[in-house]
């Protein structure tokens, strides 16, 4: 039960420093994003600090909204009287602090608690379990993958009374990360999933890794792993007092606990047959692919762990659903934004998918959910669970609900918001249609059964087969990546110009605001325009400028690259007229790359020029690296910084109260030559996974575009058969040749036709037959079993990379990914 008051949770925390206290405070809600912010008064909040921001700033606002209850590192001068009936504990580490009151709460339960750990699998295995056990307990779960040092607690959190078992993940990068999450979890039962290649770059070595993993399993009562794996078998036998604690499993091993002795893929499905303390016993499951077999084995030894009758699951194993864990974004139809969540469809997972949500509305936009009926045990108070629904809307601002589902539709009293309820998916698509939408937000979030693809295919924008897919997850990963190299705070400017490589600017620009990018930067002034009418509110630097509209420029707050003196007297005089004082502006120095900027024997002129008036003031001095990439051309780059840091220095000069900010280094200087930082950086093809060194220093970068479509025909050609235009693809065999629909239209450059490139199709590569045209393309499936129409198609992604199809053309791979069609869908995504 959350009995917590401030006062309690002060006595919990052992590392608190002092506290400002007014009269005591329930808290039921712990809260480290301000943007999460739903119950103010009855919320905690942690003001954490990382190299990514410092929560202290959210203060003011959310104290403003009615928070009232801080956990801090730092108190500001004068914060008796700034925040006067507000609650502060001053802590040395916020997040330790969040860690150690959740280690408290879960220690209060004396229920099953099942810890997951692992490079992939995490989320499935604890779905899977989620679903088997779902009728015979009060489970709870970590929503979606927090499973981070925050993510973890936060999950921990959530455990009260009717819960009768949990299963929370916990996700490292580093080392030293594991042990503070294994300490809140304190699981009963821990599983390494597998061990794999991501975040990869945290650890000097596999072993290394998997020793930190296993950390889980350590203090656990039974921990669960695949032993064919040596480099995780190895670090598990080295836990100390291991013995009868682990609960082995192996496809190899028959002296494993859990002896998978045999499988059978029977098209759709497999047959597992598995041999547990001396018995022999089969399931079904509706799955046909490794990694599931190998997943289903864990959960399978989950189940006879605790201590369940696999006879009572067998047909839970055989109707198991597979687990989407896309949250996708995509254009509607009539200026709507479509947000799919194929996740699941249960009142935990809600929050997280509205919090999502509420991160991307524009002001043009109102908030729309279409929601199925919830999955929840047989024996739960659906009355409650739906009226908890109907406060979550509420608190997030919905402004209208449709419901499908005969149970949504009996409590339907219970929504403040405008409601219609549908009973199935296609009575919805049936009398709702395009028409009845526009510019909305709609939230589209339906558990399996209901089949809601269906109301996405209806409503989106595009219908093109051919598609963009962008991981937001993995521009994520590469800003860390990169973010890695600085100190806390130097400042990261992201280039988002050219459409953010092609990738699509506005789901990017909002993602990169969201995890504290200090700029971005565009081309044109009009694309910051842009970006300011879809909500971005961070700061915007716009690079080689010639602006037509400064009215515009200085209402939208757009910050211009200053490269000579026509423009500076141009901005200055344009200024005046606006009755603009004091406007940032970033000067350009041509420090060797020889586009635009201004000299060194300029800076005298521009010193002069800039203190005769008081319209614009420098925010920041910058130039641009010609050969970082380079290092037998190391000795000119020198002369570049070299020369840079002199301008620097003397504009400098000229404003001895006022710091002007300095950046020189690109996503290449960012990782050779870290201690030319300055103050800002500038991250363009970097953030995209595209690597601009070979040697190995980038190989963790993950790419965020992947371009695919899929076989809309296939047919079987004897030898001598010639394929397309001109008759230019020739059979020399007797071959079958898939039809994709993607041409030159969509981006795909003609001199990758007639074999110059290959594709990639159920792990195959398949050569390209005969010219690219403008809508289609044909490729070579002789040597890749199994195809048929509706086969995905790789184009570029993880597989054949965007840097591979430029060396094809002789090109960069800024060309490949900034070719890509408007006319192809970009569908955004997270895991």
């Amino acid at each position: 039960m959350k009995d917590y008051t401030i006062a309690k949770i002060s006595g919990i925390i052992s590392q608190l420093a002092q506290s400002i206290s007014t009269p005591d405070a329930r808290i039921e809600h712990l809260l480290t994003d301000s943007r999460s912010l739903m119950f103010p008064e009855t919320s905690l909040f942690f003001a954490i600090t990382t190299k990514r921001g410092d929560g202290h700033k959210y203060i003011p606002a959310l104290y403003a909204a009615g928070v009232r209850n801080f956990v801090i590192e730092k108190i500001s001068a004068g914060a008796s009287q700034l925040y006067p009936d507000a609650n502060f504990l001053q802590v040395s580490d916020s997040t330790a602090a969040l860690q150690q009151l959740a280690s408290f709460h879960r220690n209060r339960y004396d229920i099953p608690v099942i810890g997951i750990t692992g490079s992939r699998g995490k989320t499935t295995v604890k779905e899977w379990l989620y679903q088997l056990l779902q009728c015979d307990e009060e489970v709870l779960r970590s929503p979606r993958s927090f499973n981070s040092q925050i993510g973890v607690p936060l999950s921990v959190w959530e455990l009260d009374e009717p819960d009768t078992l949990a299963i929370f993940e916990a996700g490292i990068s580093t080392s030293g990360e594991m042990q503070p999450i294994s300490n809140v979890i304190n699981p009963d039962i821990a599983v390494l999933t597998n061990l794999g290649a991501e975040h990869e770059e945290g650890f000097p070595s596999l072993a290394v890794k998997a020793a930190e993993k296993t950390r889980l399993l350590d203090s656990a009562d039974i921990a669960i792993c695949n032993i064919d794996d040596t480099t995780v078998y190895k670090a598990v036998k080295n836990l100390h007092g291991i013995g009868d604690r682990l609960w082995s499993v192996s496809f190899k091993n028959p002296d494993a606990k859990v002896y998978i002795s045999a499988y059978v893929n029977m098209g759709d499905a497999t047959e597992i047959e598995y041999r547990f303390a001396g018995a022999t016993d089969t399931i079904v499951i509706p799955f046909a692919d490794d990694l599931s077999v190998k997943n289903i084995a864990l959960v399978l030894t989950v189940l006879l762990a605790l201590g369940k009758d696999i006879a009572t699951y067998k047909e839970r194993f055989a109707n198991l659903s597979p687990i989407d864990t896309r949250l996708e974004v995509l254009d509607g139809v009539n200026g709507c934004q479509l947000l799919i969540d194929g996740y699941t469809s249960d009142l935990q997972s809600l929050s997280p998918a509205l919090d999502f949500m509420d991160r991307r509305r524009t002001e043009q936009q109102s908030k729309t959910v279409i929601l199925s009926d919830l999955t929840h045990e047989d024996n739960k108070d659906a009355s409650q669970m739906y009226k908890k629904v109907a406060e979550l809307l509420k608190c997030k601002g919905i402004e209208r609900l449709i419901g499908i589902g005969d149970e949504i539709a009996h409590y339907e009293r219970y929504f403040a918001c405008e409601t219609r309820s549908f009973p199935s998916t296609n009575a919805f698509l049936e009398e709702m249609s395009t028409s009845d939408f526009d510019h909305e937000l709609i939230l589209i979030k339906g558990a399996p059964r209901f089949d809601f693809k269906l109301i996405g295919h209806r409503f989106e924008a595009r219908q093109h087969e051919t598609v963009l897919d962008v991981n937001l997850d993995a521009m994520t990963a590469n800003y860390n990546f990169f973010k890695s190299f600085l100190r806390p705070e130097t400042g990261i400017v992201a280039m988002v110009k050219a459409g953010a490589y092609g990738a699509g600017v506005y789901e990017l620009a909002k993602s990169l605001q969201s995890i504290g990018a200090a700029y971005l930067a565009v081309a044109a002034h009009d694309e910051g325009v842009d970006l300011r009418r879809a909500g971005i509110t961070m700061p915007i630097m716009v690079l080689n400028p010639k602006v037509v509209n400064y009215p515009a420029m200085f209402a939208y707050q757009l910050e211009p690259e200053i490269y000579d003196f026509q423009m500076l007297n141009e901005i200055i005089k344009e200024g005046e007229k606006c009755g603009i004082t004091d406007y940032p502006v970033h000067i350009k120095i041509d420090s060797g790359m020889h586009r635009l900027g201004f000299l060194k024997e300029d800076m005298k002129e521009l010193k002069a020029l800039l203190l005769s008036q008081n319209i614009i003031a420098p925010k920041s001095v910058f130039s641009h690296l010609a050969a970082a990439d380079n290092p037998s051309m190391d000795d000119y780059t020198q002369q570049q910084f070299d020369y840079f840091d002199a301008c620097c220095d003397e504009l400098q000069e000229a404003y001895p109260d006022r710091y002007i900010m300095r950046h020189i280094l690109n996503s290449t200087g960012i990782v050779r030559f870290p201690q030319h930082q300055h103050d800002l950086v500038r991250l363009g093809i970097g953030l995209y996974g595209i690597p601009t060194l070979d040697d190995g220093s980038m190989s963790a970068l993950r790419p965020v575009s992947a371009l695919h479509t899929v076989i809309i025909s296939v047919k079987h050609w004897p030898a001598g058969t010639t394929i397309g235009y001109n008759r230019n693809g020739l059979l020399k065999r007797d071959s079958v040749i898939a039809t994709i629909p993607v041409g030159y239209a969509d981006g795909i450059d003609r001199h990758l036709g007639n074999g110059h490139a290959s594709f990639m199709v159920n792990g195959h590569r398949c050569p390209t037959v005969g010219n690219i045209c403008m809508d289609i393309c044909m490729i070579d499936v002789t040597d890749c079993p199994d195809v048929k129409p509706g086969n995905r198609v790789e184009i570029f992604g993880s597989n054949v990379t965007a840097v591979e199809l430029a060396e094809i053309l002789d090109t960069i791979p800024y060309e490949i990914l900034t070719s890509v069609s408007q006319r192809v869908k970009r569908v955004y995504f997270r895991e």
